[in-house]
């Protein structure tokens, strides 16, 4: 069975558009407060020469406290002229003419303002009251209200249904008490829906922090990683820098010892060609007994060159420097087996495989 339902309209504490009309018009009400009585100007309203309003009651209260001795208002309708009050606003000196009060200008702008709020007012007023909702009647039979519940068929009905119509063999229960019922149960179901929902919440939470915790110990494990790492750079650095040490000593050893021969051999051959020089010369001696006391000097002086003659030199691939080759391939594959501990002890694996334990570094 079909049926309308009425709209309820919207609260006056709801948001939206309506919620900042009535904020506009709260300020507005501020500029429309008498600074004497402090409620809304009552018409009419006087400007002062300062500009400020008042109600012209209250102005003409000021002015009659201001003025005890002066001239009231009579069958005229003049003061003394001259007579003078303060603006209870900025404190500015108000003089007025011999109408006094009468004579200050009416402000109708204000005064206009004033009666459109108040219309504004009536009308926002008249629109805050709840509507009554509408009553619910049958579409087979109109003058018959929605009264009772067809629990066979799912749906409201009237009691004419019941008695006469469609629903005559149905089961039906009170609307009112379907309504009780039915309430309370979609009030437990929010009820359970909202329990749930801050369990998923908690559950969130919990991933959150979950998450959070997660980056911090990747973050530190990393730090970590990278100075075991370094650490072991370190040591490669410094056991290589100590290897390089031990080739450039052998090395400086070597060159001293092949460079100190070179001297020795140079400093012969030197001797050598000097004696083969004299030889040549004396060779050109044209006496004989000249010629022959040289030659024995020189022959005894090559004799002597041939005795003393170094024969050292170097053994057999001496200039090699294979004896430094070092094997680096078990620690590159050491290296390359570094792996996180598992942190449980197997002592058959730790038996097979050694593994390198970067707490050790």
């Amino acid at each position: 069975m079909n049926f309308a339902l009425g709209c309820k309209p919207p609260s006056a504490g709801s948001s939206g558009p309506g919620a900042a009309r009535g904020a506009a018009m709260e300020n507005l009400e501020k500029q429309l407060v008498c600074p004497v009585c402090l409620e809304m100007f009552s018409k009419p309203v006087v400007i002062l020469p300062c500009q400020h309003n008042l109600c012209r009651k209250c102005a003409s209260d000021i002015f009659q406290e201001a003025n005890p001795l002066g001239y009231a208002r009579g069958s005229s309708g003049l003061v003394v002229s001259g007579s003078r009050f303060r603006c209870p606003s900025c404190r500015h000196e108000v003089v007025l003419d011999r109408h006094g009060i009468y004579g200050l200008q009416r402000n109708l702008l204000v005064e206009n303002i004033i009666d459109l709020y108040r219309q504004q007012e009536t009308s926002r007023l008249l629109a805050m009251k709840p509507e009554q909702p509408q009553q619910l009647m049958c579409e087979d039979h109109d003058d018959e209200r929605i009264n009772i519940y067809c629990l066979s068929c799912q749906t409201p009905t009237c009691s004419m249904c019941k008695v006469f119509g469609k629903h005559k063999d149905c089961e039906v229960a009170p609307l009112d008490s379907v309504y009780t019922r039915k309430k309370v149960e979609l009030s437990d179901e929010i009820a359970m829906l909202v329990a749930s929902n801050d369990h998923i919440q908690g559950h969130i939470s919990q991933m959150e922090e979950m998450c959070h915790a997660i980056e911090e110990n990747g973050k530190q494990q990393r730090e970590q990683l990278a100075g075991h790492f370094d650490r072991l750079v370190a040591t490669l650095e410094e056991r290589k820098l100590e290897l390089v040490g031990l080739i450039s000593k052998e090395q400086d050893h070597k060159l001293k010892r092949a460079r100190s021969l070179i001297q020795r051999y140079g400093d012969e051959l030197e001797a050598a060609v000097t004696l083969v020089e004299s030889a040549i010369r004396s060779m050109e001696e044209p006496h004989m007994s000249a010629f022959i006391q040289n030659a024995n000097i020189i022959l005894e002086r090559m004799a002597a060159t041939s005795r003393t003659s170094s024969t050292e030199r170097p053994e057999l691939g001496y200039e090699s420097m294979n004896h430094f080759t070092i094997d680096a391939s078990d620690a590159a594959a050491a290296l390359m087996n570094i792996d996180f501990c598992s942190g449980v002890a197997d002592d058959e694996e730790t038996e097979e495989e050694s593994e390198v334990d970067f707490t050790s570094f």
